[in-house]
């Protein structure tokens, strides 16, 4: 209570729109994780709405991803457009803002797989773009007519290699430029205000970043925001996120100047057997978002940090085998 009590003294104290400063959770599993008995409890080992948890520790977004027709699988499956326009309106409803997700899939979509949704299975390129398009301006609408307006929506998920393959690989850059502005115009066309977010993994890799938005930026690729993964957990040999840091840092920076957008941290994560590692590692990640220049670094974003691994079997949640926060999670309620 005392931590809570300070985090709202600082916030009163600081600068208009420092406040504004983006501490997210990416929270898909909820829903099944609530529905199959999962029992979320609070630092006093009381159980309560996962959300309020959240919010008590300097949470103040929710990520949500959409899948096209998923599967009833409780951790590769769901996320379809209602249940996406369920947890849209619950986390509005607790104040909390909201970034959507499109994979344009049926599943996971990430560098390893970028797999099309079964039903465009067949479909030519031009009936691809319709598909985007109408997917898209379909859950967009639906959020609006919930109420909700999504203040970032991403356009793709870990698109690295592209997406919807093989029309959308990065072998072919014209037509993966053509699907991505399909979305953009259909975010746009339901909720002018929404940012739209382009995002790679690896965000330490800027030699990576800057050919993918470089030929972005050729092909006429349309967005407003660029979105990185940081999980140096995932790294080759797993090095310490000490070994790394600077990098993502530089990488963020030279973004923001490069391509003269704002810049997020939309996936982030550590080690769950590591919470005082992963807690120095997320207030390390803080900084340097907060450090680009011209206030362009708009936030972190924790991926499913409630995902405990008794549930998931993912070793990189926030959340401890009692059912609570990890230390982990002080690092967006404590002030840098």
């Amino acid at each position: 209570m005392k931590k809570i009590l300070m985090a709202l003294m600082v916030a009163l104290a600081l600068p208009a729109g420092a406040e504004t400063f983006v501490k997210g959770a990416d929270v898909g599993w909820l829903p099944q994780m609530e529905a199959t008995g999962y029992k979320f409890l609070n630092q006093q080992g009381k159980q309560q709405d996962l959300l309020q948890i959240l919010k008590d520790h300097g949470i103040n977004t929710v990520r949500l991803r959409t899948w096209v027709h998923p599967s009833d699988d409780k951790a590769s499956g769901h996320n379809s457009k209602d249940e996406t326009v369920a947890m849209a309106v619950r986390a509005q409803k607790m104040g909390m803002r909201v970034m959507i997700n499109f994979h344009y899939s049926d599943s996971w979509a990430d560098p390893q797989q970028q797999r099309k949704p079964a039903a465009w299975i067949g479909h030519d390129f031009a009936q691809l773009q319709k598909d985007v398009y109408a997917h898209t301006y379909d859950v967009m609408s639906a959020l609006k007519k919930a109420g909700v307006t999504p203040e970032w929506v991403q356009v793709g998920n870990e698109t690295r290699t592209g997406m919807i393959y093989p029309e959308g690989h990065t072998d072919n850059w014209p037509q993966l430029a053509q699907l991505i502005n399909q979305g953009y115009d259909a975010v746009k066309a339901v909720s002018p205000t929404s940012k739209v977010v382009l995002h790679l993994d690896r965000g330490q890799d800027n030699a990576w970043f800057r050919t993918w938005f470089d030929n972005a930026k050729a092909n006429g690729a349309r967005y407003d925001v660029i979105g990185v993964s940081y999980y140096p957990y995932w790294l080759d040999g797993r090095p310490d996120y000490t070994q790394s840091i600077d990098a993502l840092g530089d990488n963020l920076n030279d973004m923001a100047a490069r391509y003269g957008k704002e810049v997020m941290v939309v996936e982030v994560g550590g080690e769950d057997s590591k919470p005082q590692n992963t807690y120095d590692m997320l207030r390390a990640v803080q900084r340097k978002v907060q450090a680009v220049p011209e206030h362009k670094g708009l936030g972190v974003i924790y991926w499913e940090p409630q995902g405990a691994r008794s549930w998931s079997h993912y070793e990189l949640s926030a959340w401890g085998e009692d059912g609570r926060p990890t230390k982990a999670m002080d690092a967006f309620l404590d002030s840098l």
